[in-house]
């Protein structure tokens, strides 16, 4: 039976446009009973088809077509997982030979490593047919002749019908397979499943040469016949080569599958001496007393069951793996935190991986792993994120270079990026497909016929038929790879050389990554070791090291960190610092751990969409009762006051009501919790209702129970999670409240991070009384530091600044001050845009009384050696200042902008932000300021209701703004630059808490 030997997915990189299920699909429905994969110089597509192919009954092949060292094109198919091996390896070298973007494979390496590959001659831009199109027959031969020699499967390729010059190429082809003794083999050339798609196929190929639509390329295909056709089809083109066609077939029959799912491959744990299941048990019993003390039976039958399922399941050298890691920063003083559902393990725990205690919190281990669902564990461990990687070294150099990578993330095409590069070569305006992609929302590509009545996108409502190629061309791409990045933390480590598993190539930062994402590598027995960047703890850690503190000292229940809270000043406080949460902080009253746990776990899109923030805050406060429709919820629900607030709940309510074993609790949570179908949902629903039923439940109660299981459904969170989160959210407060200026002085070196950007967090500052400097050449350092009580902005600050600038800077000045411009100039060697960038964002004021405008204008004679004469010229004005400083270091320093007009605003009733505190609730007030963070997150009635924080001199207020309101005004929200508004609303009695009624742009000239 024919085989499909040369077909391209997305994963040829703006080449392939078909999905690869709808490619393996397309080959199901023609009866085929294999397909190859054969992508441009990668092979990311295999653990996919592999997946995908056994889900219809079809064989999967591996390949790759490669360019060699002379530019053309090779296919090479792996008979099997040896050659599979081989093929990694070639790849790989090509990233060495070659570049990141143009891999080359070198003639002697496909030697060498090439003989157990089927290889094809490959399509026009092959060695030998390209030969044979520029008529040099003699020397088409003799490259023949080299391939035949040095690889026992080598063969002559037909493809590509209906193009110049083809019949004179078969007809060739066909000469030379006849003396030469070689065999044809037909393949399709494929780049699509169907010839519909050739459009999404030429479009791409645009964007990939860099070409408009009404241009012609050698790169864009002259017809669409390169979809996946039948043998029939095939064979109407070649109808001579039926042979070339069984050929096809009996290479199909000869490869199999290259990978084999469910194996562990992740490294066996240098133990000395003992065996790493008595390691691990010895460790945690280590731990277990060091963390409890006195161990209760209870305890000792909870670590033995969590010990039982991690042996059962064959873990326990990955638990030792993470251990040792964990080990290796607290040597170094390099500050960490477990999260993520590992936080429901007291294994965990007591390895010191986590800071959470699941058992005193009664944490479901069977969130985490379960013998049931078999799912290898996700264990992800945040690090200050300048030491990093230095844990990551150190995991390449314990386990060795060929076991370890980076797990790769496949780029995919979201709304954005598809109507930017699209666009482009659809031939619009680059203007306008700027100001167009800035006001879309972040969505995903297929979702992009859905933004078109919004306010922000009105204007372009009257152009939807003009951009409908484009926004089709959107829809198509939604989900294709773009390009392949590098997974933020993840580590995979590999029993045996990674080069047996998946070629690695190298990030644009120098890093080797699979070609493998994190869902690929699990299903290939791989464990992804997530090494995650935290810059919020590296902010901790200077804090502490500024103030003489250490982490531990931090008293656990400070009356004056929860008073904080109550009154919304979260700014800056890692997780509870949105508009949403400071809100929520001043409604809860939160004075204890597990209100701040729930907190981090409520402002998310399933309490949200499921009402039980409401019903949670009434409880909480006593204004409304408690109630369980079961008592067996009481323990589930108590300590959320009967709402479902956390994934663990999912899993525990369904055990206790349905019956339900933990492995279906847990299918229920993940369908729960990721939004899947409403057919899943509703299966899930029937099952749970019927088992209840079955265990003496009414079907009302039943269904009722499922109601607010349901109400759950989208994302909710890992109580464990929350609670890891929340942790670091308490301390960060507490260093709010007590070190402001050095805790802010901490967050604004490390930015960017958290919620809000370095200029609110200087207003936050001020606001809370501590005076923020602008970057000053003789006393500023690196970053942002506190020096006499007031905050100092670092020299990075200053855009333009590089590494090298900096470290001219620092070393000249360690030898003595600088006592002018001149002087500055003459021992520095600077780029004359960064003396600028410098002087205009007051760095320089030190000399000539701070005169900007003068300073610049003997800029260039101190660049010349020369003494300035004593010119006295005007100094820049104030707001012409405040612009320079905004557009140098992102934020005014001189002044807030809104100071400068703050005389005219007070005459039309606008009210400063620290004014509101002193009105009653539903006093109708006017503000004015700067949006910042505008944000629709999900609400339950589905209508659109916008939140942002708007800054002016003072502070921030938090401002909703309802759908009609945002229907009116939206577009001075969500426009291409932060634009000052002023907003009419009235005010909600809490903490800056305003309900817009009106909001229109405001002109500071005016």
């Amino acid at each position: 039976m024919f085989t499909h030997l040369h077909v391209h997915s997305p994963y040829s990189f703006l080449d392939g446009a078909s999905a690869i299920a709808a490619l393996v699909k397309r080959a199901a429905e023609l009866d085929m009973d294999a397909i190859a994969i054969t992508d441009h110089s990668n092979l990311s597509a295999t653990v996919q088809l592999h997946k995908s192919a056994f889900e219809h009954g079809l064989k999967p092949i591996t390949g790759a077509e490669l360019v060699l060292d002379n530019g053309s094109h090779l296919i090479a198919l792996a008979p099997d997982a040896r050659a599979y091996g081989y093929l990694c390896q070639l790849l790989t070298r090509a990233y060495v030979h070659g570049t990141r973007k143009n891999p080359i494979v070198c003639k002697n390496d496909l030697e060498e490593l090439g003989a157990d590959l089927l290889l094809l001659s490959g399509c026009r831009q092959g060695e030998i047919p390209r030969l044979i199109l520029q008529s040099r027959y003699h020397e088409a031969k003799q490259v023949a002749q080299w391939y035949q020699q040095r690889f026992p499967h080598f063969y002559l390729e037909l493809n590509e019908g209906y193009l110049p010059g083809s019949k004179r190429l078969y007809y060739a082809l066909e000469e030379l397979a006849s003396t030469l003794g070689l065999e044809l083999v037909l393949t399709g050339n494929v780049h699509y499943a169907g010839k519909e798609d050739f459009f999404i196929h030429d479009i791409l190929t645009c964007v990939r040469t860099l070409t408009h639509i009404d241009q012609v390329h050698p790169e864009r295909r002259l017809n669409a016949e390169n979809y996946l056709q039948s043998p029939d089809e095939l064979l109407s083109s070649f109808p001579q080569f039926d042979r070339a066609m069984a050929v096809a077939g009996e290479l199909g029959d000869r490869c199999q599958p290259v990978l084999s799912f469910g194996k562990r491959l992740h490294p066996h744990f240098p133990a000395r001496g003992e065996s790493a299941v008595h390691l691990l048990k010895r460790l945690v019993k280590e731990g277990a007393r060091e963390r409890y003390g006195r161990i209760a039976p209870r305890l000792r039958e909870r670590i033995a069951v969590e010990l039982d399922v991690i042996i059962q399941l064959g873990y326990e050298d990955y638990f030792l793996l993470v251990w040792d890691v964990i080990r290796f920063a607290q040597k170094r003083g390099i500050r960490h935190s477990g999260r993520g559902s590992a936080a429901d393990s007291v294994v965990a725990y007591c390895l010191g991986i986590t800071e959470v205690d699941a058992y005193s919190r009664g944490l479901l281990f069977e969130r985490f792993m379960s013998l049931e669902r078999r799912s290898p564990p996700d264990i992800d461990v945040d690090f200050d994120a300048r030491y990093r990687d230095q844990v990551s070294d150190y995991v390449y150099k314990r386990y060795g270079k060929e076991h370890v990578a980076t797990v790769c993330t496949y780029n995919t095409f979201r709304a954005r990026s598809a109507l930017r590069d699209l666009g482009k070569a659809l031939g619009f305006a680059a203007e306008e497909l700027d100001v167009l992609a800035k006001r879309l929302p972040m969505i995903a590509a297929h979702r992009i016929d859905e933004v078109w009545d919004l306010p922000e996108l009105r204007g372009f409502k009257r152009h939807r038929e003009r951009l409908s190629l484009l926004l089709e061309g959107c829809r198509r791409v939604a989900g294709h790879p773009r390009h392949l990045g590098t997974h933020l933390g993840g580590l995979v480590i590999s029993r045996t050389p990674l080069l047996e598993l998946t070629p690695l190539q190298p990030s644009a930062k120098g890093v080797l990554i699979t070609q493998f994402d994190k869902e690929d590598v699990e299903d290939l027995g791989l464990i992804k070791l997530d090494l995650l960047s935290l810059r919020t703890l590296g902010a901790v850690s200077d804090t502490l090291q500024e103030v003489g503190m250490e982490y531990g000292e931090i008293p656990p229940r400070d009356r004056k960190t929860y008073q904080m809270l109550n009154a919304g000043q979260t700014i800056g406080v890692f997780q509870l610092e949105s508009p949403a949460q400071r809100q929520l902080q001043v409604r809860l009253q939160a004075d204890h751990f597990e209100d701040l746990v729930a907190s981090v776990a409520l402002i998310r899109p399933g309490p949200i969409k499921g009402n039980m923030v409401k019903p949670f805050i009434a409880r909480r406060q006593g204004l409304q009762p408690v109630t369980y429709v079961d008592e067996r919820l009481r323990k589930i629900l108590a300590k959320t006051y009967g709402v479902v607030l956390f994934q663990e709940q999912v899993i525990e309510i369904a055990h206790a009501i349905a019956g339900f074993t933990p492995g279906e609790a847990d299918q229920l949570r993940r369908v729960m919790t990721h939004g899947r179908s409403a057919e899943e949902m509703e299966k899930l629903g029937e099952r749970f209702v019927e088992k209840s039923v079955a265990g003496g439940h009414s079907l009302s109660t039943a269904q009722y129970i499922f109601s607010l299981l349901k109400s759950y459904a989208s994302y909710g969170f890992c109580e464990a999670h929350a609670a890891s989160f929340a942790s670091i959210a308490y301390k960060t407060a507490y260093l709010t409240r007590y070190h402001p200026a050095e805790f802010y002085a901490a967050l604004l070196a490390h930015g960017p991070m958290g919620y809000y950007p370095a200029s609110s967090l200087c207003v936050e500052a001020r606001r809370r009384g501590i005076e923020v400097k602008g970057p000053a050449i003789n006393s500023s350092h690196e970053t942002a530091r506190v020096e006499s009580g007031a905050i100092q902005l670092g020299l990075e600050q200053v855009k333009g600044m590089t590494e090298k600038g900096l470290e001219e800077i620092l070393r000249a000045r360690k030898m003595r001050r600088f006592s002018s411009l001149f002087d500055f100039v003459e021992r520095s060697q600077l780029p004359k845009s960064l003396y600028e960038s410098l002087i205009l964002c007051g760095s320089a004021d030190e000399w000539c009384g701070g005169n900007r405008r003068q300073l610049l204008w003997e800029l260039e004679d101190a660049r010349q050696g020369r003494v300035s004469d004593h010119l006295v010229i005007g100094d820049f004005t104030l707001s012409e200042k405040l612009e320079h400083e905004h557009a140098i270091l992102g934020l005014s320093v001189s002044a807030h902008p809104l100071q400068l007009v703050r005389d005219k605003l007070k005459a039309r009733g606008v009210r400063t932000v620290d004014e509101l505190s002193r009105l009653s609730r539903g006093r109708k007030v006017r503000l004015a300021g700067y949006p910042i963070r505008p944000h629709r997150p999900p609400t339950r009635s589905g209508k659109v209701t916008v939140f942002f924080s708007l800054e002016d001199e003072t502070g921030l207020a938090e401002i909703t703004v309802f759908e009609a309101i945002y229907q009116k005004c939206g577009q001075h929200l969500f426009g291409e630059k932060i634009l000052p508004v002023q907003v009419e609303g009235t005010y909600q009695g809490r903490p800056g808490a305003v309900v817009a009624s009106d909001i229109t742009l405001l002109s500071l000239s005016n």
